[in-house]
């Protein structure tokens, strides 16, 4: 299974449609939050993907939940947009969070800086921002009980 994970949007739709069109075997999207709007204005053109979506502290008068877990091919994932763990500052809250709730995968945004790692048996990724001077976003795959983890850095110029 590919999914991808964005968050960070801030008004980029065109660029998170361009990514989904690209990543046409993603069955997946994490939307970790701020651009739930963007989301919305793309998620219907495909209709082939599961949308997993947050709200952030930029998703003025949204009525998504701070926080979700899902379980896919035997992963549980704890996911969030993190201001309410105050990722900017340290990410041992969120771990904390992540493994109270024995996720494997931890995924949160709101620092605009990717991360991706793997610390003691959790899976800790931050997809970073599609606005950021260095755009990105995350990759993960689940393959046979396994999981692969990358960041992809979009060019800032182009972005793609």
């Amino acid at each position: 299974m590919r999914i991808i994970v964005v968050s960070d949007i801030h008004g980029r739709a065109d660029i998170l449609k361009r990514i989904l069109m690209k990543e046409q075997k993603a069955e997946v999207v994490f939307f970790l939050g701020d651009g739930e709007n963007d989301v919305n204005k793309v998620k219907f053109d495909f209709p082939e993907k599961c949308f997993y979506m947050v709200r952030g502290n930029c998703d003025w008068g949204s009525s998504l939940d701070l926080t979700g877990t899902v379980t896919l091919e035997d992963k549980k994932f704890f996911y969030t947009h993190g201001h309410m763990h105050f990722v900017k500052f340290q990410d041992e809250d969120i771990k904390l969070t992540a493994r109270n709730c024995y996720a494997d995968i931890v995924l949160f945004g709101h620092t605009h800086k990717a991360v991706n790692y793997y610390e003691d048996g959790l899976y800790v990724m931050n997809p970073g921002s599609l606005t950021n001077y260095e755009p990105s976003y995350g990759v993960i795959e689940l393959i046979n009980g396994g999981v692969l983890t990358n960041i992809v850095h979009l060019s800032p110029e182009r972005r793609f």
